[in-house]
């Protein structure tokens, strides 16, 4: 079974991303795989700083808590990202995260699979449209790395609207239970 690494990014409490992806943690468990929920509530990640010293010693020159995230990320077969949508796009914390994952690049990251988690009040399907091209994008440049899915859950207005959605709280499990 598959080493998951669930990330949730969003920092509001009771946030409908979070509250799937811990759904989406527990089917992965209930499926066999190992599977840890990593909130980046509480985080301190600063902005990349596009200095480029971590191509050389594959470490940041920041001291925050992107250097433990990222060796979770090293470490992890499957990645899931869990994110609400805002305007269109990825959190910002998710965004910050990514690009603060440089250290990875060329390293030999073990991760083969990256599945995306998102969260909306608007239902339209295109909604997680510029989000998913976001993630891609960043997949793209760890091959052989692949972008494996999406679950898009819309309609959740408020905090902790997917708590009273059982929808929503089904098919995220679902979901986790489909991780490979």
């Amino acid at each position: 079974m598959s080493r998951i690494l669930v990330i949730s990014t969003s920092l509001r409490e009771g946030s409908n991303s979070e509250l799937l992806a811990r759904r989406a943690a527990a089917g992965a468990r209930d499926a066999g795989h190992a599977a840890e929920l990593l909130s980046l509530k509480g985080k301190k990640i600063g902005f990349c700083l596009g200095c480029m010293a971590c191509q050389e010693t594959r470490k940041c020159v920041q001291p925050d808590d992107a250097a433990g995230i990222a060796d979770k990320v090293f470490r992890a077969e499957t990645l899931v990202f869990a994110t609400p949508v805002y305007y269109s796009g990825m959190s910002g914390q998710m965004k910050t995260l990514l690009d603060r994952l440089e250290p990875l690049y060329g390293a030999g990251a073990r991760f083969r699979r990256v599945y995306l988690l998102c969260t909306a009040a608007e239902q339209a399907q295109s909604t997680p449209e510029k989000t998913i091209l976001g993630l891609r994008g960043w997949v793209d440049a760890f091959p052989p790395a692949e972008f494996a899915g999406t679950l898009f859950c819309g309609g959740l207005a408020g905090p902790g609207a997917a708590a009273a959605d059982p929808d929503a709280l089904a098919q995220a499990y679902a979901f986790g239970r489909s991780l490979s």
